[in-house]
């Protein structure tokens, strides 16, 4: 009994097995073990020798300018809040918000009437005075007469030199007197100081204005010629000294993200100490701003154009890569294989790097596709690349392996499994059996047979 147990356990186990190898077996796609052979016969792994398709440049001689780049924002030329001198109520406003005005266009009227009173009684005043000291200079003139006579004592004649004086002095305070109030009676028509652009008004028309008011009525800043403040860091200071003498350097100026040029102005001073908590000093330029881009307070990137390199190498900044041994390229050889070449690059320039020391112009250049290379690889800068790119979508798609990178005799869908993990084998196998639905003489078990074969 115990024997009969143990043949019908190997029994099972032997037919475990044998489902188990026959399902191994039909688990591959069809002409697998057909694409393995042709494979083998072709003599590598996928790409055969091929050539890997890249992206090249060629290096060129240029003048490249040399710019300096820093944060700042617009100011301002001037700017002016407009104040009453006097006290009373505004009757008359006599600009629009955001007009442009001149310097001494009328802004404001305020009510006259008070200062025209002020001023006749000034004059009143002064028409008295200047009475009597008429009156005090014809006696003092016969004073003069009589003492000349003996018939008046000095102290009578001093006496009447003083009150003459008195008069004098008195009618010519009379007369500030008048001139102060005519000045008060002008300032209730409130003028432009400034060319300038008028902002938002701060009172409207019955509104009492006084001189201390901290508003004022309205504030006019002028936008033509405006300032530009930026800061560049403390290191770039000599240079920038070493090329400013005085003479206006260019600035280029863009928006907030850097892709808008407002307009160019030019640098005319440097800020006398640097700013201890930044590192950084601040540098004015000016714009005329013609075209009204600029905008008081608008925060814009300054480009200061401190020199220009004559004739120096460039190549596009894709091309130059970093490794542990430094700065490198890959160039093309005549024989469209390439060569790691070190190099010792400079500045940037947009999407452009200068090439101290390592290319010469004229010399080809990988800019796209380098994770592929090595020194001595053979590569390809034609539309062949695109080609081996659309081979491994048909392989994708399932169903005719009719690429460059296949071998004739593989079977229609693929590589060999040692090209391709078994997931994409199965995901690839109904796309195959669809396709071989649609073709004559095609089927399911033909391929099979050939696999097994």
């Amino acid at each position: 009994m115990r024997k009969k147990l143990i043949i019908i356990f190997i029994i099972v186990v032997l037919a475990g097995l044998s489902v188990y190898a026959y399902k191994e077996s039909h688990s591959q796609p069809a002409g697998a073990a057909a694409g393995a052979g042709g494979g083998g016969r072709r003599g590598g792994g996928p790409g055969g020798g091929q050539p890997i398709p890249v992206s090249v440049a060629t290096t060129k001689t240029e003048d490249v300018p040399v710019y300096l780049d820093g944060l700042g924002s617009v100011e301002a030329f001037n700017t002016v809040t407009v104040k009453s001198r006097v006290d009373g109520p505004i009757t008359a406003i006599n600009f629009k918000e955001g007009q442009d005005v001149k310097t001494g266009q009328l802004l404001a009227e305020i009510d006259p009437r008070q200062y025209q009173v002020a001023v006749s009684q000034a004059e009143a005043t002064l028409y008295r005075d200047q009475s009597q000291l008429t009156i005090a200079q014809r006696n003092f003139a016969r004073y003069q007469d009589l003492f000349k006579q003996g018939i008046v004592s000095q102290q009578d004649y001093d006496a009447q030199e003083s009150t003459k004086g008195q008069l004098e002095g008195t009618v010519r305070a009379d007369q500030a007197n008048v001139d102060n109030a005519k000045l008060n009676l002008s300032y209730t028509k409130i003028t432009s100081p400034i060319n300038g652009k008028v902002g938002l008004r701060q009172v409207d028309i019955g509104n009492v204005v006084h001189a201390n008011d901290a508003n004022g009525i309205a504030v006019i800043t002028q936008l033509n010629p405006i300032s530009i403040i930026f800061t560049i860091p403390e290191d770039s200071l000599p240079a920038v000294l070493e090329k400013f003498h005085g003479t206006p350097l260019p600035v280029d100026i863009y928006s907030r993200d850097n892709q808008t040029k407002l307009g160019t102005a030019n640098l005319i001073t440097v800020n006398n100490q640097i700013d201890p908590t930044t590192g950084t000093v601040k540098l004015k330029a000016v714009s005329e701003n013609k075209d009204g881009l600029l905008w008081p307070s608008q925060f814009v990137n300054a480009r200061l154009l401190l020199d220009v390199k004559k004739n120096v190498t460039v190549v596009p900044a894709a091309a130059v890569q970093h490794g542990s041994q430094g700065a490198f390229a890959f160039v093309v050889k005549p024989d469209s294989t390439v060569d790691m070449r070190p190099l010792q690059p400079g500045i940037n320039n947009g999407n452009q790097t200068v090439i101290d020391q390592g290319l010469a112009p004229g010399d080809v250049v990988v800019t796209d596709g380098q994770d592929k290379l090595s020194p001595g690889s053979k590569v390809s800068t034609s539309a062949g690349g695109g080609g081996g790119q659309g081979s491994g979508g048909r392989r994708n798609g399932g169903g005719q392996g009719q690429g460059t990178q296949q071998p004739g005799g593989q079977a229609p869908g693929g590589q060999s499994p040692a090209a391709q993990p078994s997931q994409q084998q199965n995901q690839q196998q109904p796309n195959q059996q669809q396709e071989q639905r649609r073709q004559p003489g095609h089927g399911q078990g033909g391929h099979q047979q050939r696999g097994n074969k």
